[in-house]
């Protein structure tokens, strides 16, 4: 867990395909990910697809992404990570999830 986490910026906002309220930063979005795999501890998830686009010390992705909660129950939408570059490190600093239709 931590080194997912760690993946993020500490200043890190986001928003989840699963709740209204904005998640802000790493302790909150470590309280998302246990509440996730604790509710689900099959969880998989997959991305497809993914753009990059660097600008400078900025980079969007955006993506396809797959929760598999069981083999049976698999949920699809698509996403973005906004990231900064500091020094020689890539960290998540903005992500959005929404559902797909």
């Amino acid at each position: 867990m931590k080194a997912l986490v760690d993946q993020f910026s500490p200043n890190f906002v986001g928003f989840s395909s699963t709740r209204y309220e904005r998640i802000a930063g790493r302790t909150a979005l470590k309280k998302t990910f246990k509440h996730y795999l604790d509710q689900s501890p099959q969880l998989a998830y997959s991305i497809s697809q993914p753009r990059v686009q660097v600008f400078d010390g900025t980079a969007v992705a955006t993506f396809y992404w797959t929760v598999e909660l069981t083999p049976e129950h698999r949920i699809q939408g698509r996403g973005s990570h906004v990231f900064t570059k500091r020094g020689r490190r890539w960290t998540v600093v903005h992500e959005h999830f929404s559902r797909s239709h």
